[in-house]
């Protein structure tokens, strides 16, 4: 971490010019950050003392405070995100006490299905992976890092977080524009080219949404699939996590197949939650949950995948007579034999 002294010490010009991103952190909080010749202890200081009872802060905690951000944004900066090839996970135990004997590796650009009854336990095994259970959850489960028991101390960092998770219903709230928004996480991760970057993660977007939309569209404007294709294109791109949980992506009104496409080529370790045979079969393999525990694994036979292309000639179809429905148009031609 960096040292405090030091940091309380510097002018603000200096702090501006080797932290840009500090200027931030007080603006913020409603207090402007002039590039004034003075030391950041002295501006904390003279900060009003009405302003600062109004931000119920005390002028050390401020200082330490800024001290954490500064430290974070480094780390951001960096880019020294949790390097992850492998997630294992050590059996534990289902609901009755009855012992899972199981190890399960996952590994980095590989496709996990979840499968199983509403309650199961798809949420517990989750969580468990989230917090990297060290035998101290319900299920007994152990999580290792790359063949290893992580750091306790990555268990409550922000910055160690495991699992990014895509819900079936998205709501902003926001009151900005698709650029707007992409362009402040992009900001966030401190990455280079931000404007290009955030048009690149758009264009992306519009590909797997049914319907595309605008870089100006607000994004309170956006339907349910076109909110599900920005996060997905937005997660695959900026990211940190190396896991990411996608539920119910069935009823996503996106491309499917290319969503999963552009997780796996970011090395992202993919589980689905699903009751789709045709997500169920894409995976690499696919976990059984049943009254809390691992039920069993199942490999995607060969067999599977022949049968996978069948049903997705069947699935084309179907959303080729949602297509026609949607345009108005009868269904009285015969089914198309090329789809």
């Amino acid at each position: 971490m960096s040292n405090l002294k030091s940091l309380k010490d510097m002018k603000l010009a200096q702090i501006d010019s080797e932290y840009p991103y500090g200027k931030d952190f007080f603006e913020t909080m409603g207090l402007p950050f002039a590039k004034e010749n003075c030391t950041l202890q002295q501006y904390i200081s003279n900060i009003d003392t009405i302003l600062m009872e109004d931000l119920g802060v005390e002028r050390a905690d401020l200082l330490e405070q800024f001290e954490l951000f500064i430290e974070h944004m480094r780390l951001v900066k960096e880019g020294n995100d949790l390097q992850v090839k492998s997630i294992t996970i050590l059996g534990g135990q289902n609901k009755e006490g009855i012992p899972e004997k199981l190890i399960l590796q996952m590994r980095a650009g590989e496709i996990i299905s979840i499968v199983g009854p509403t309650g199961s336990g798809k949420s517990r095994l989750l969580a468990d992976i989230e917090w990297m259970a060290q035998k101290d959850t319900p299920t007994k489960r152990q999580i290792l890092i790359n063949g290893k028991v992580p750091p306790m101390e990555w268990r409550f960092s922000i910055e160690h977080k495991l699992v990014a998770q895509l819900s079936q219903n998205m709501n902003f709230v926001m009151d900005l524009t698709v650029f707007e928004f992409i362009k402040m996480h992009a900001e966030s991760r401190m990455v280079e080219n931000v404007d290009e970057k955030v048009r690149e993660i758009i264009a992306y977007a519009n590909e797997l949404a049914g319907e595309t939309f605008r870089k100006d569209t607000p994004i309170t404007a956006l339907s349910g699939g076109q909110s599900r294709a920005l996060m997905i294109s937005d997660t695959a791109f900026l990211s940190g996590a190396p896991i990411v949980l996608i539920d119910e992506i069935e009823n996503a009104g996106i491309d499917r197949k290319k969503a999963l496409d552009l997780l796996v080529q970011k090395d992202k370790i993919v589980l689905m939650a699903t009751h789709d045979p045709i997500l169920a079969l894409i995976g690499h393999r696919r976990i059984v949950i049943k009254n809390g525990g691992i039920y069993k694994i199942i490999e995607t036979s060969q067999e599977e995948k022949n049968n996978l292309q069948r049903l997705e000639t069947l699935d084309r179809m179907m959303l080729h007579y949602r297509e026609l429905v949607r345009a108005g148009e009868t269904l009285e031609e015969k089914p198309n034999s090329n789809l």
